[in-house]
């Protein structure tokens, strides 16, 4: 029996034979990508005999349907991230331990395909065999590029990726081997998984559990918000603790709370659901600003940059402020906007212009590193719930132009405390479920979806998220770790924003369309200014009190 390839418009089937940057004056063109594949022979492009899996229909498992939502052409997205070495890179050891680990997780060893021979073809995950030397890519680049500029040679060539197809006749996974050192690391590495393969948070802890503590290497590291073992997923909605009944006033005051609370909940559900309907189908749109992209930007090249804020001036913020250091972030990311747009524009900011962020949040308990660690170990997923289990959150900005520098951050307080108290992103992925359950998962009800995605990600203007990362510096196959730098490719929006936390520093990483944004650099800077500003108000605040 023979089984197809799973393709969407996008999809080549085909190997990597150059990779082209379009970085200014920096040519780390001709950059020949070297698989290193020794003698070994490639499978066809577009057929896989299933009698050769592991274990038949066994080793098949669906598909997810938001998994096969980032497959179609107007959303097919990837992610993409680069991780700072301490040393050199050890090659040997590199492919040793991605042997022994990554390539051994059920999503990095299976490949996505249809049986046309059933009555209703769907695809499936399907184990193949991995060959290493397919996904560890070596580029040939320009040493006049990479001495001269370093950095620059980085950044072109991550942002190189986002032009190349990847080849779906392998599993969806591959690491750039970018072996010179830049201005924070000796070397990097670059990791692009296609993100039907997991969300965004699952595929960090996965390859943290790859790492181990650098003070201990036998142990794996720490991740903050850990309960029993799992990170806490998902939003965190205000709702008043349920009281234990007495006969006392007390406990009837408190339940009435408890009841208060519980109505708020549901009503700035209603309203938030309301309007990630309407802005779904294409009612209620951002205005269109500098920020917004362009029609069809999702097929355009993404230019990848970021920069290192320390940890500690955000706790800084976050105490003075006694708030969260997610609203610090929130409130950074306003005010560095608000630079940018009233620098270029030149307008008086009397008023204040909203922009809306799509944020999607992880609904699915991640495995712990240990579970994790396991299931690489086994080959199976040992009973782990694994996979994209999203749900959508609409999240507003303020452009606006402040005498206070903490305004920013008190706003973005506030707005985070009302998404709070809504269940939006929950019910958004609950609503998704019940029509697949009544309609099933037919091609023409994962178009709807996929067009009510696309709607709802084409009338907001921005991406924003921020992750934990390890509290303290992981090796990762015996290298240290410098920094962890994430983002995405593949969506509707010219700008989107990822803070990734790591022992005592925040990597903000930003993906922009550079002909949207040719100065983004400029606004690279405006977060940092931004930062160190709202810093310094924190300070002056807690010499006055």
């Amino acid at each position: 029996m023979l089984l197809q390839v799973y393709k969407n418009e996008q999809s080549t089937g085909t190997p990597y034979t150059q990779a082209r940057t379009r970085g200014r004056g920096h040519a780390v063109a001709e950059g020949r990508m070297d698989r290193r594949r020794g003698a070994a022979m490639r499978k066809p492009a577009l057929e896989i005999d299933a009698t050769r899996t592991a274990a038949g229909k066994e080793e098949e498992e669906p598909v997810s349907p938001t998994g096969r939502l980032f497959r179609e052409p107007h959303f097919s997205c990837h992610i993409v991230s680069v991780f700072g070495l301490g040393g050199a890179v050890d090659l040997p050891a590199v492919r040793a331990g991605l042997e022994a680990s990554l390539a051994r997780h059920p999503r990095f060893c299976s490949l996505q395909v249809v049986d046309e021979q059933e009555e209703d073809p769907r695809p499936k995950w399907v184990r193949t065999t991995v060959n290493i030397d397919d996904h560890v890519i070596v580029p040939s680049l320009d040493p006049t590029a990479t001495s001269a500029d370093p950095d620059r040679a980085l950044e072109d060539y991550v942002s190189s990726l986002s032009t190349l197809p990847m080849d779906h006749s392998r599993p969806l996974w591959e690491l750039h081997v970018l072996d010179f050192p830049t201005s924070e690391a000796a070397a990097a590495l670059v990791l692009r998984v296609h993100h039907s393969v997991g969300d965004g948070v699952s595929l960090l802890s996965l390859f943290i559990a790859c790492t181990r503590r650098a003070s201990d290497q036998a142990s794996l590291p720490a991740l903050p918000s850990t309960t029993a073992g799992r990170r806490r997923a998902g939003p965190v909605y205000a709702l008043s603790s349920r009281p234990r009944l007495s006969p006392s006033w007390d406990a009837l005051a408190a339940f009435a709370a408890w009841v208060l609370s519980f109505l708020v909940l549901l009503w700035h559900t209603v309203v938030d659901v309301a309007c990630f309907a309407a802005t779904a189908t294409s009612v209620l749109g951002d205005p269109p600003t500098l920020f917004k992209g362009a029609e069809g930007v999702e097929f355009r090249p993404k230019r990848f940059m970021n920069r290192t804020l320390r940890l500690d001036d955000v706790k800084y913020v976050k105490n003075a402020l006694n708030c969260t250091i997610n609203d610090v972030l929130l409130g950074v990311t306003s005010a560095a906007l608000s630079r940018y747009y009233f620098r270029k524009t030149g307008e008086s900011g009397s008023e204040t212009i909203k922009v809306r962020s799509t944020l999607l949040v992880n609904l699915r308990k991640t495995p712990g590193l240990h579970t994790l660690a396991t299931m690489m170990e086994s080959g199976k997923d040992n009973g782990a719930q694994w996979g994209n289990r999203l749900g959508y959150m609409i999240l507003p900005f303020h452009i606006a132009k402040r005498d206070d520098p903490l305004g920013y951050v008190r706003k973005a307080a506030q707005v985070a405390r009302r998404k709070k108290s809504s269940m939006e992103s929950a019910f958004t992925f609950w609503s998704g479920s019940v029509v697949l359950k009544i309609f099933g998962i037919k091609v023409l009800v994962v178009l709807a979806a996929a067009s009510l995605c696309y709607g709802m990600m084409r009338n907001t203007t921005l991406s924003f998220s921020n992750v934990a990362g390890p509290t303290e510096q992981v090796v990762f196959y015996g290298h240290p770790i410098v920094y962890i730098a994430p983002s995405v490719y593949g969506h509707p929006h010219a700008l989107t924003m990822h803070y990734q936390s790591y022992a005592n520093i925040i990597k903000l990483v930003l993906a922009v369309d550079e002909t949207q944004f040719p100065d983004a650099h400029e606004l690279l800077d405006d977060f940092d200014q931004s930062l160190r500003i709202i810093r310094e108000a924190a300070s002056e605040k807690q010499k006055d009190t």
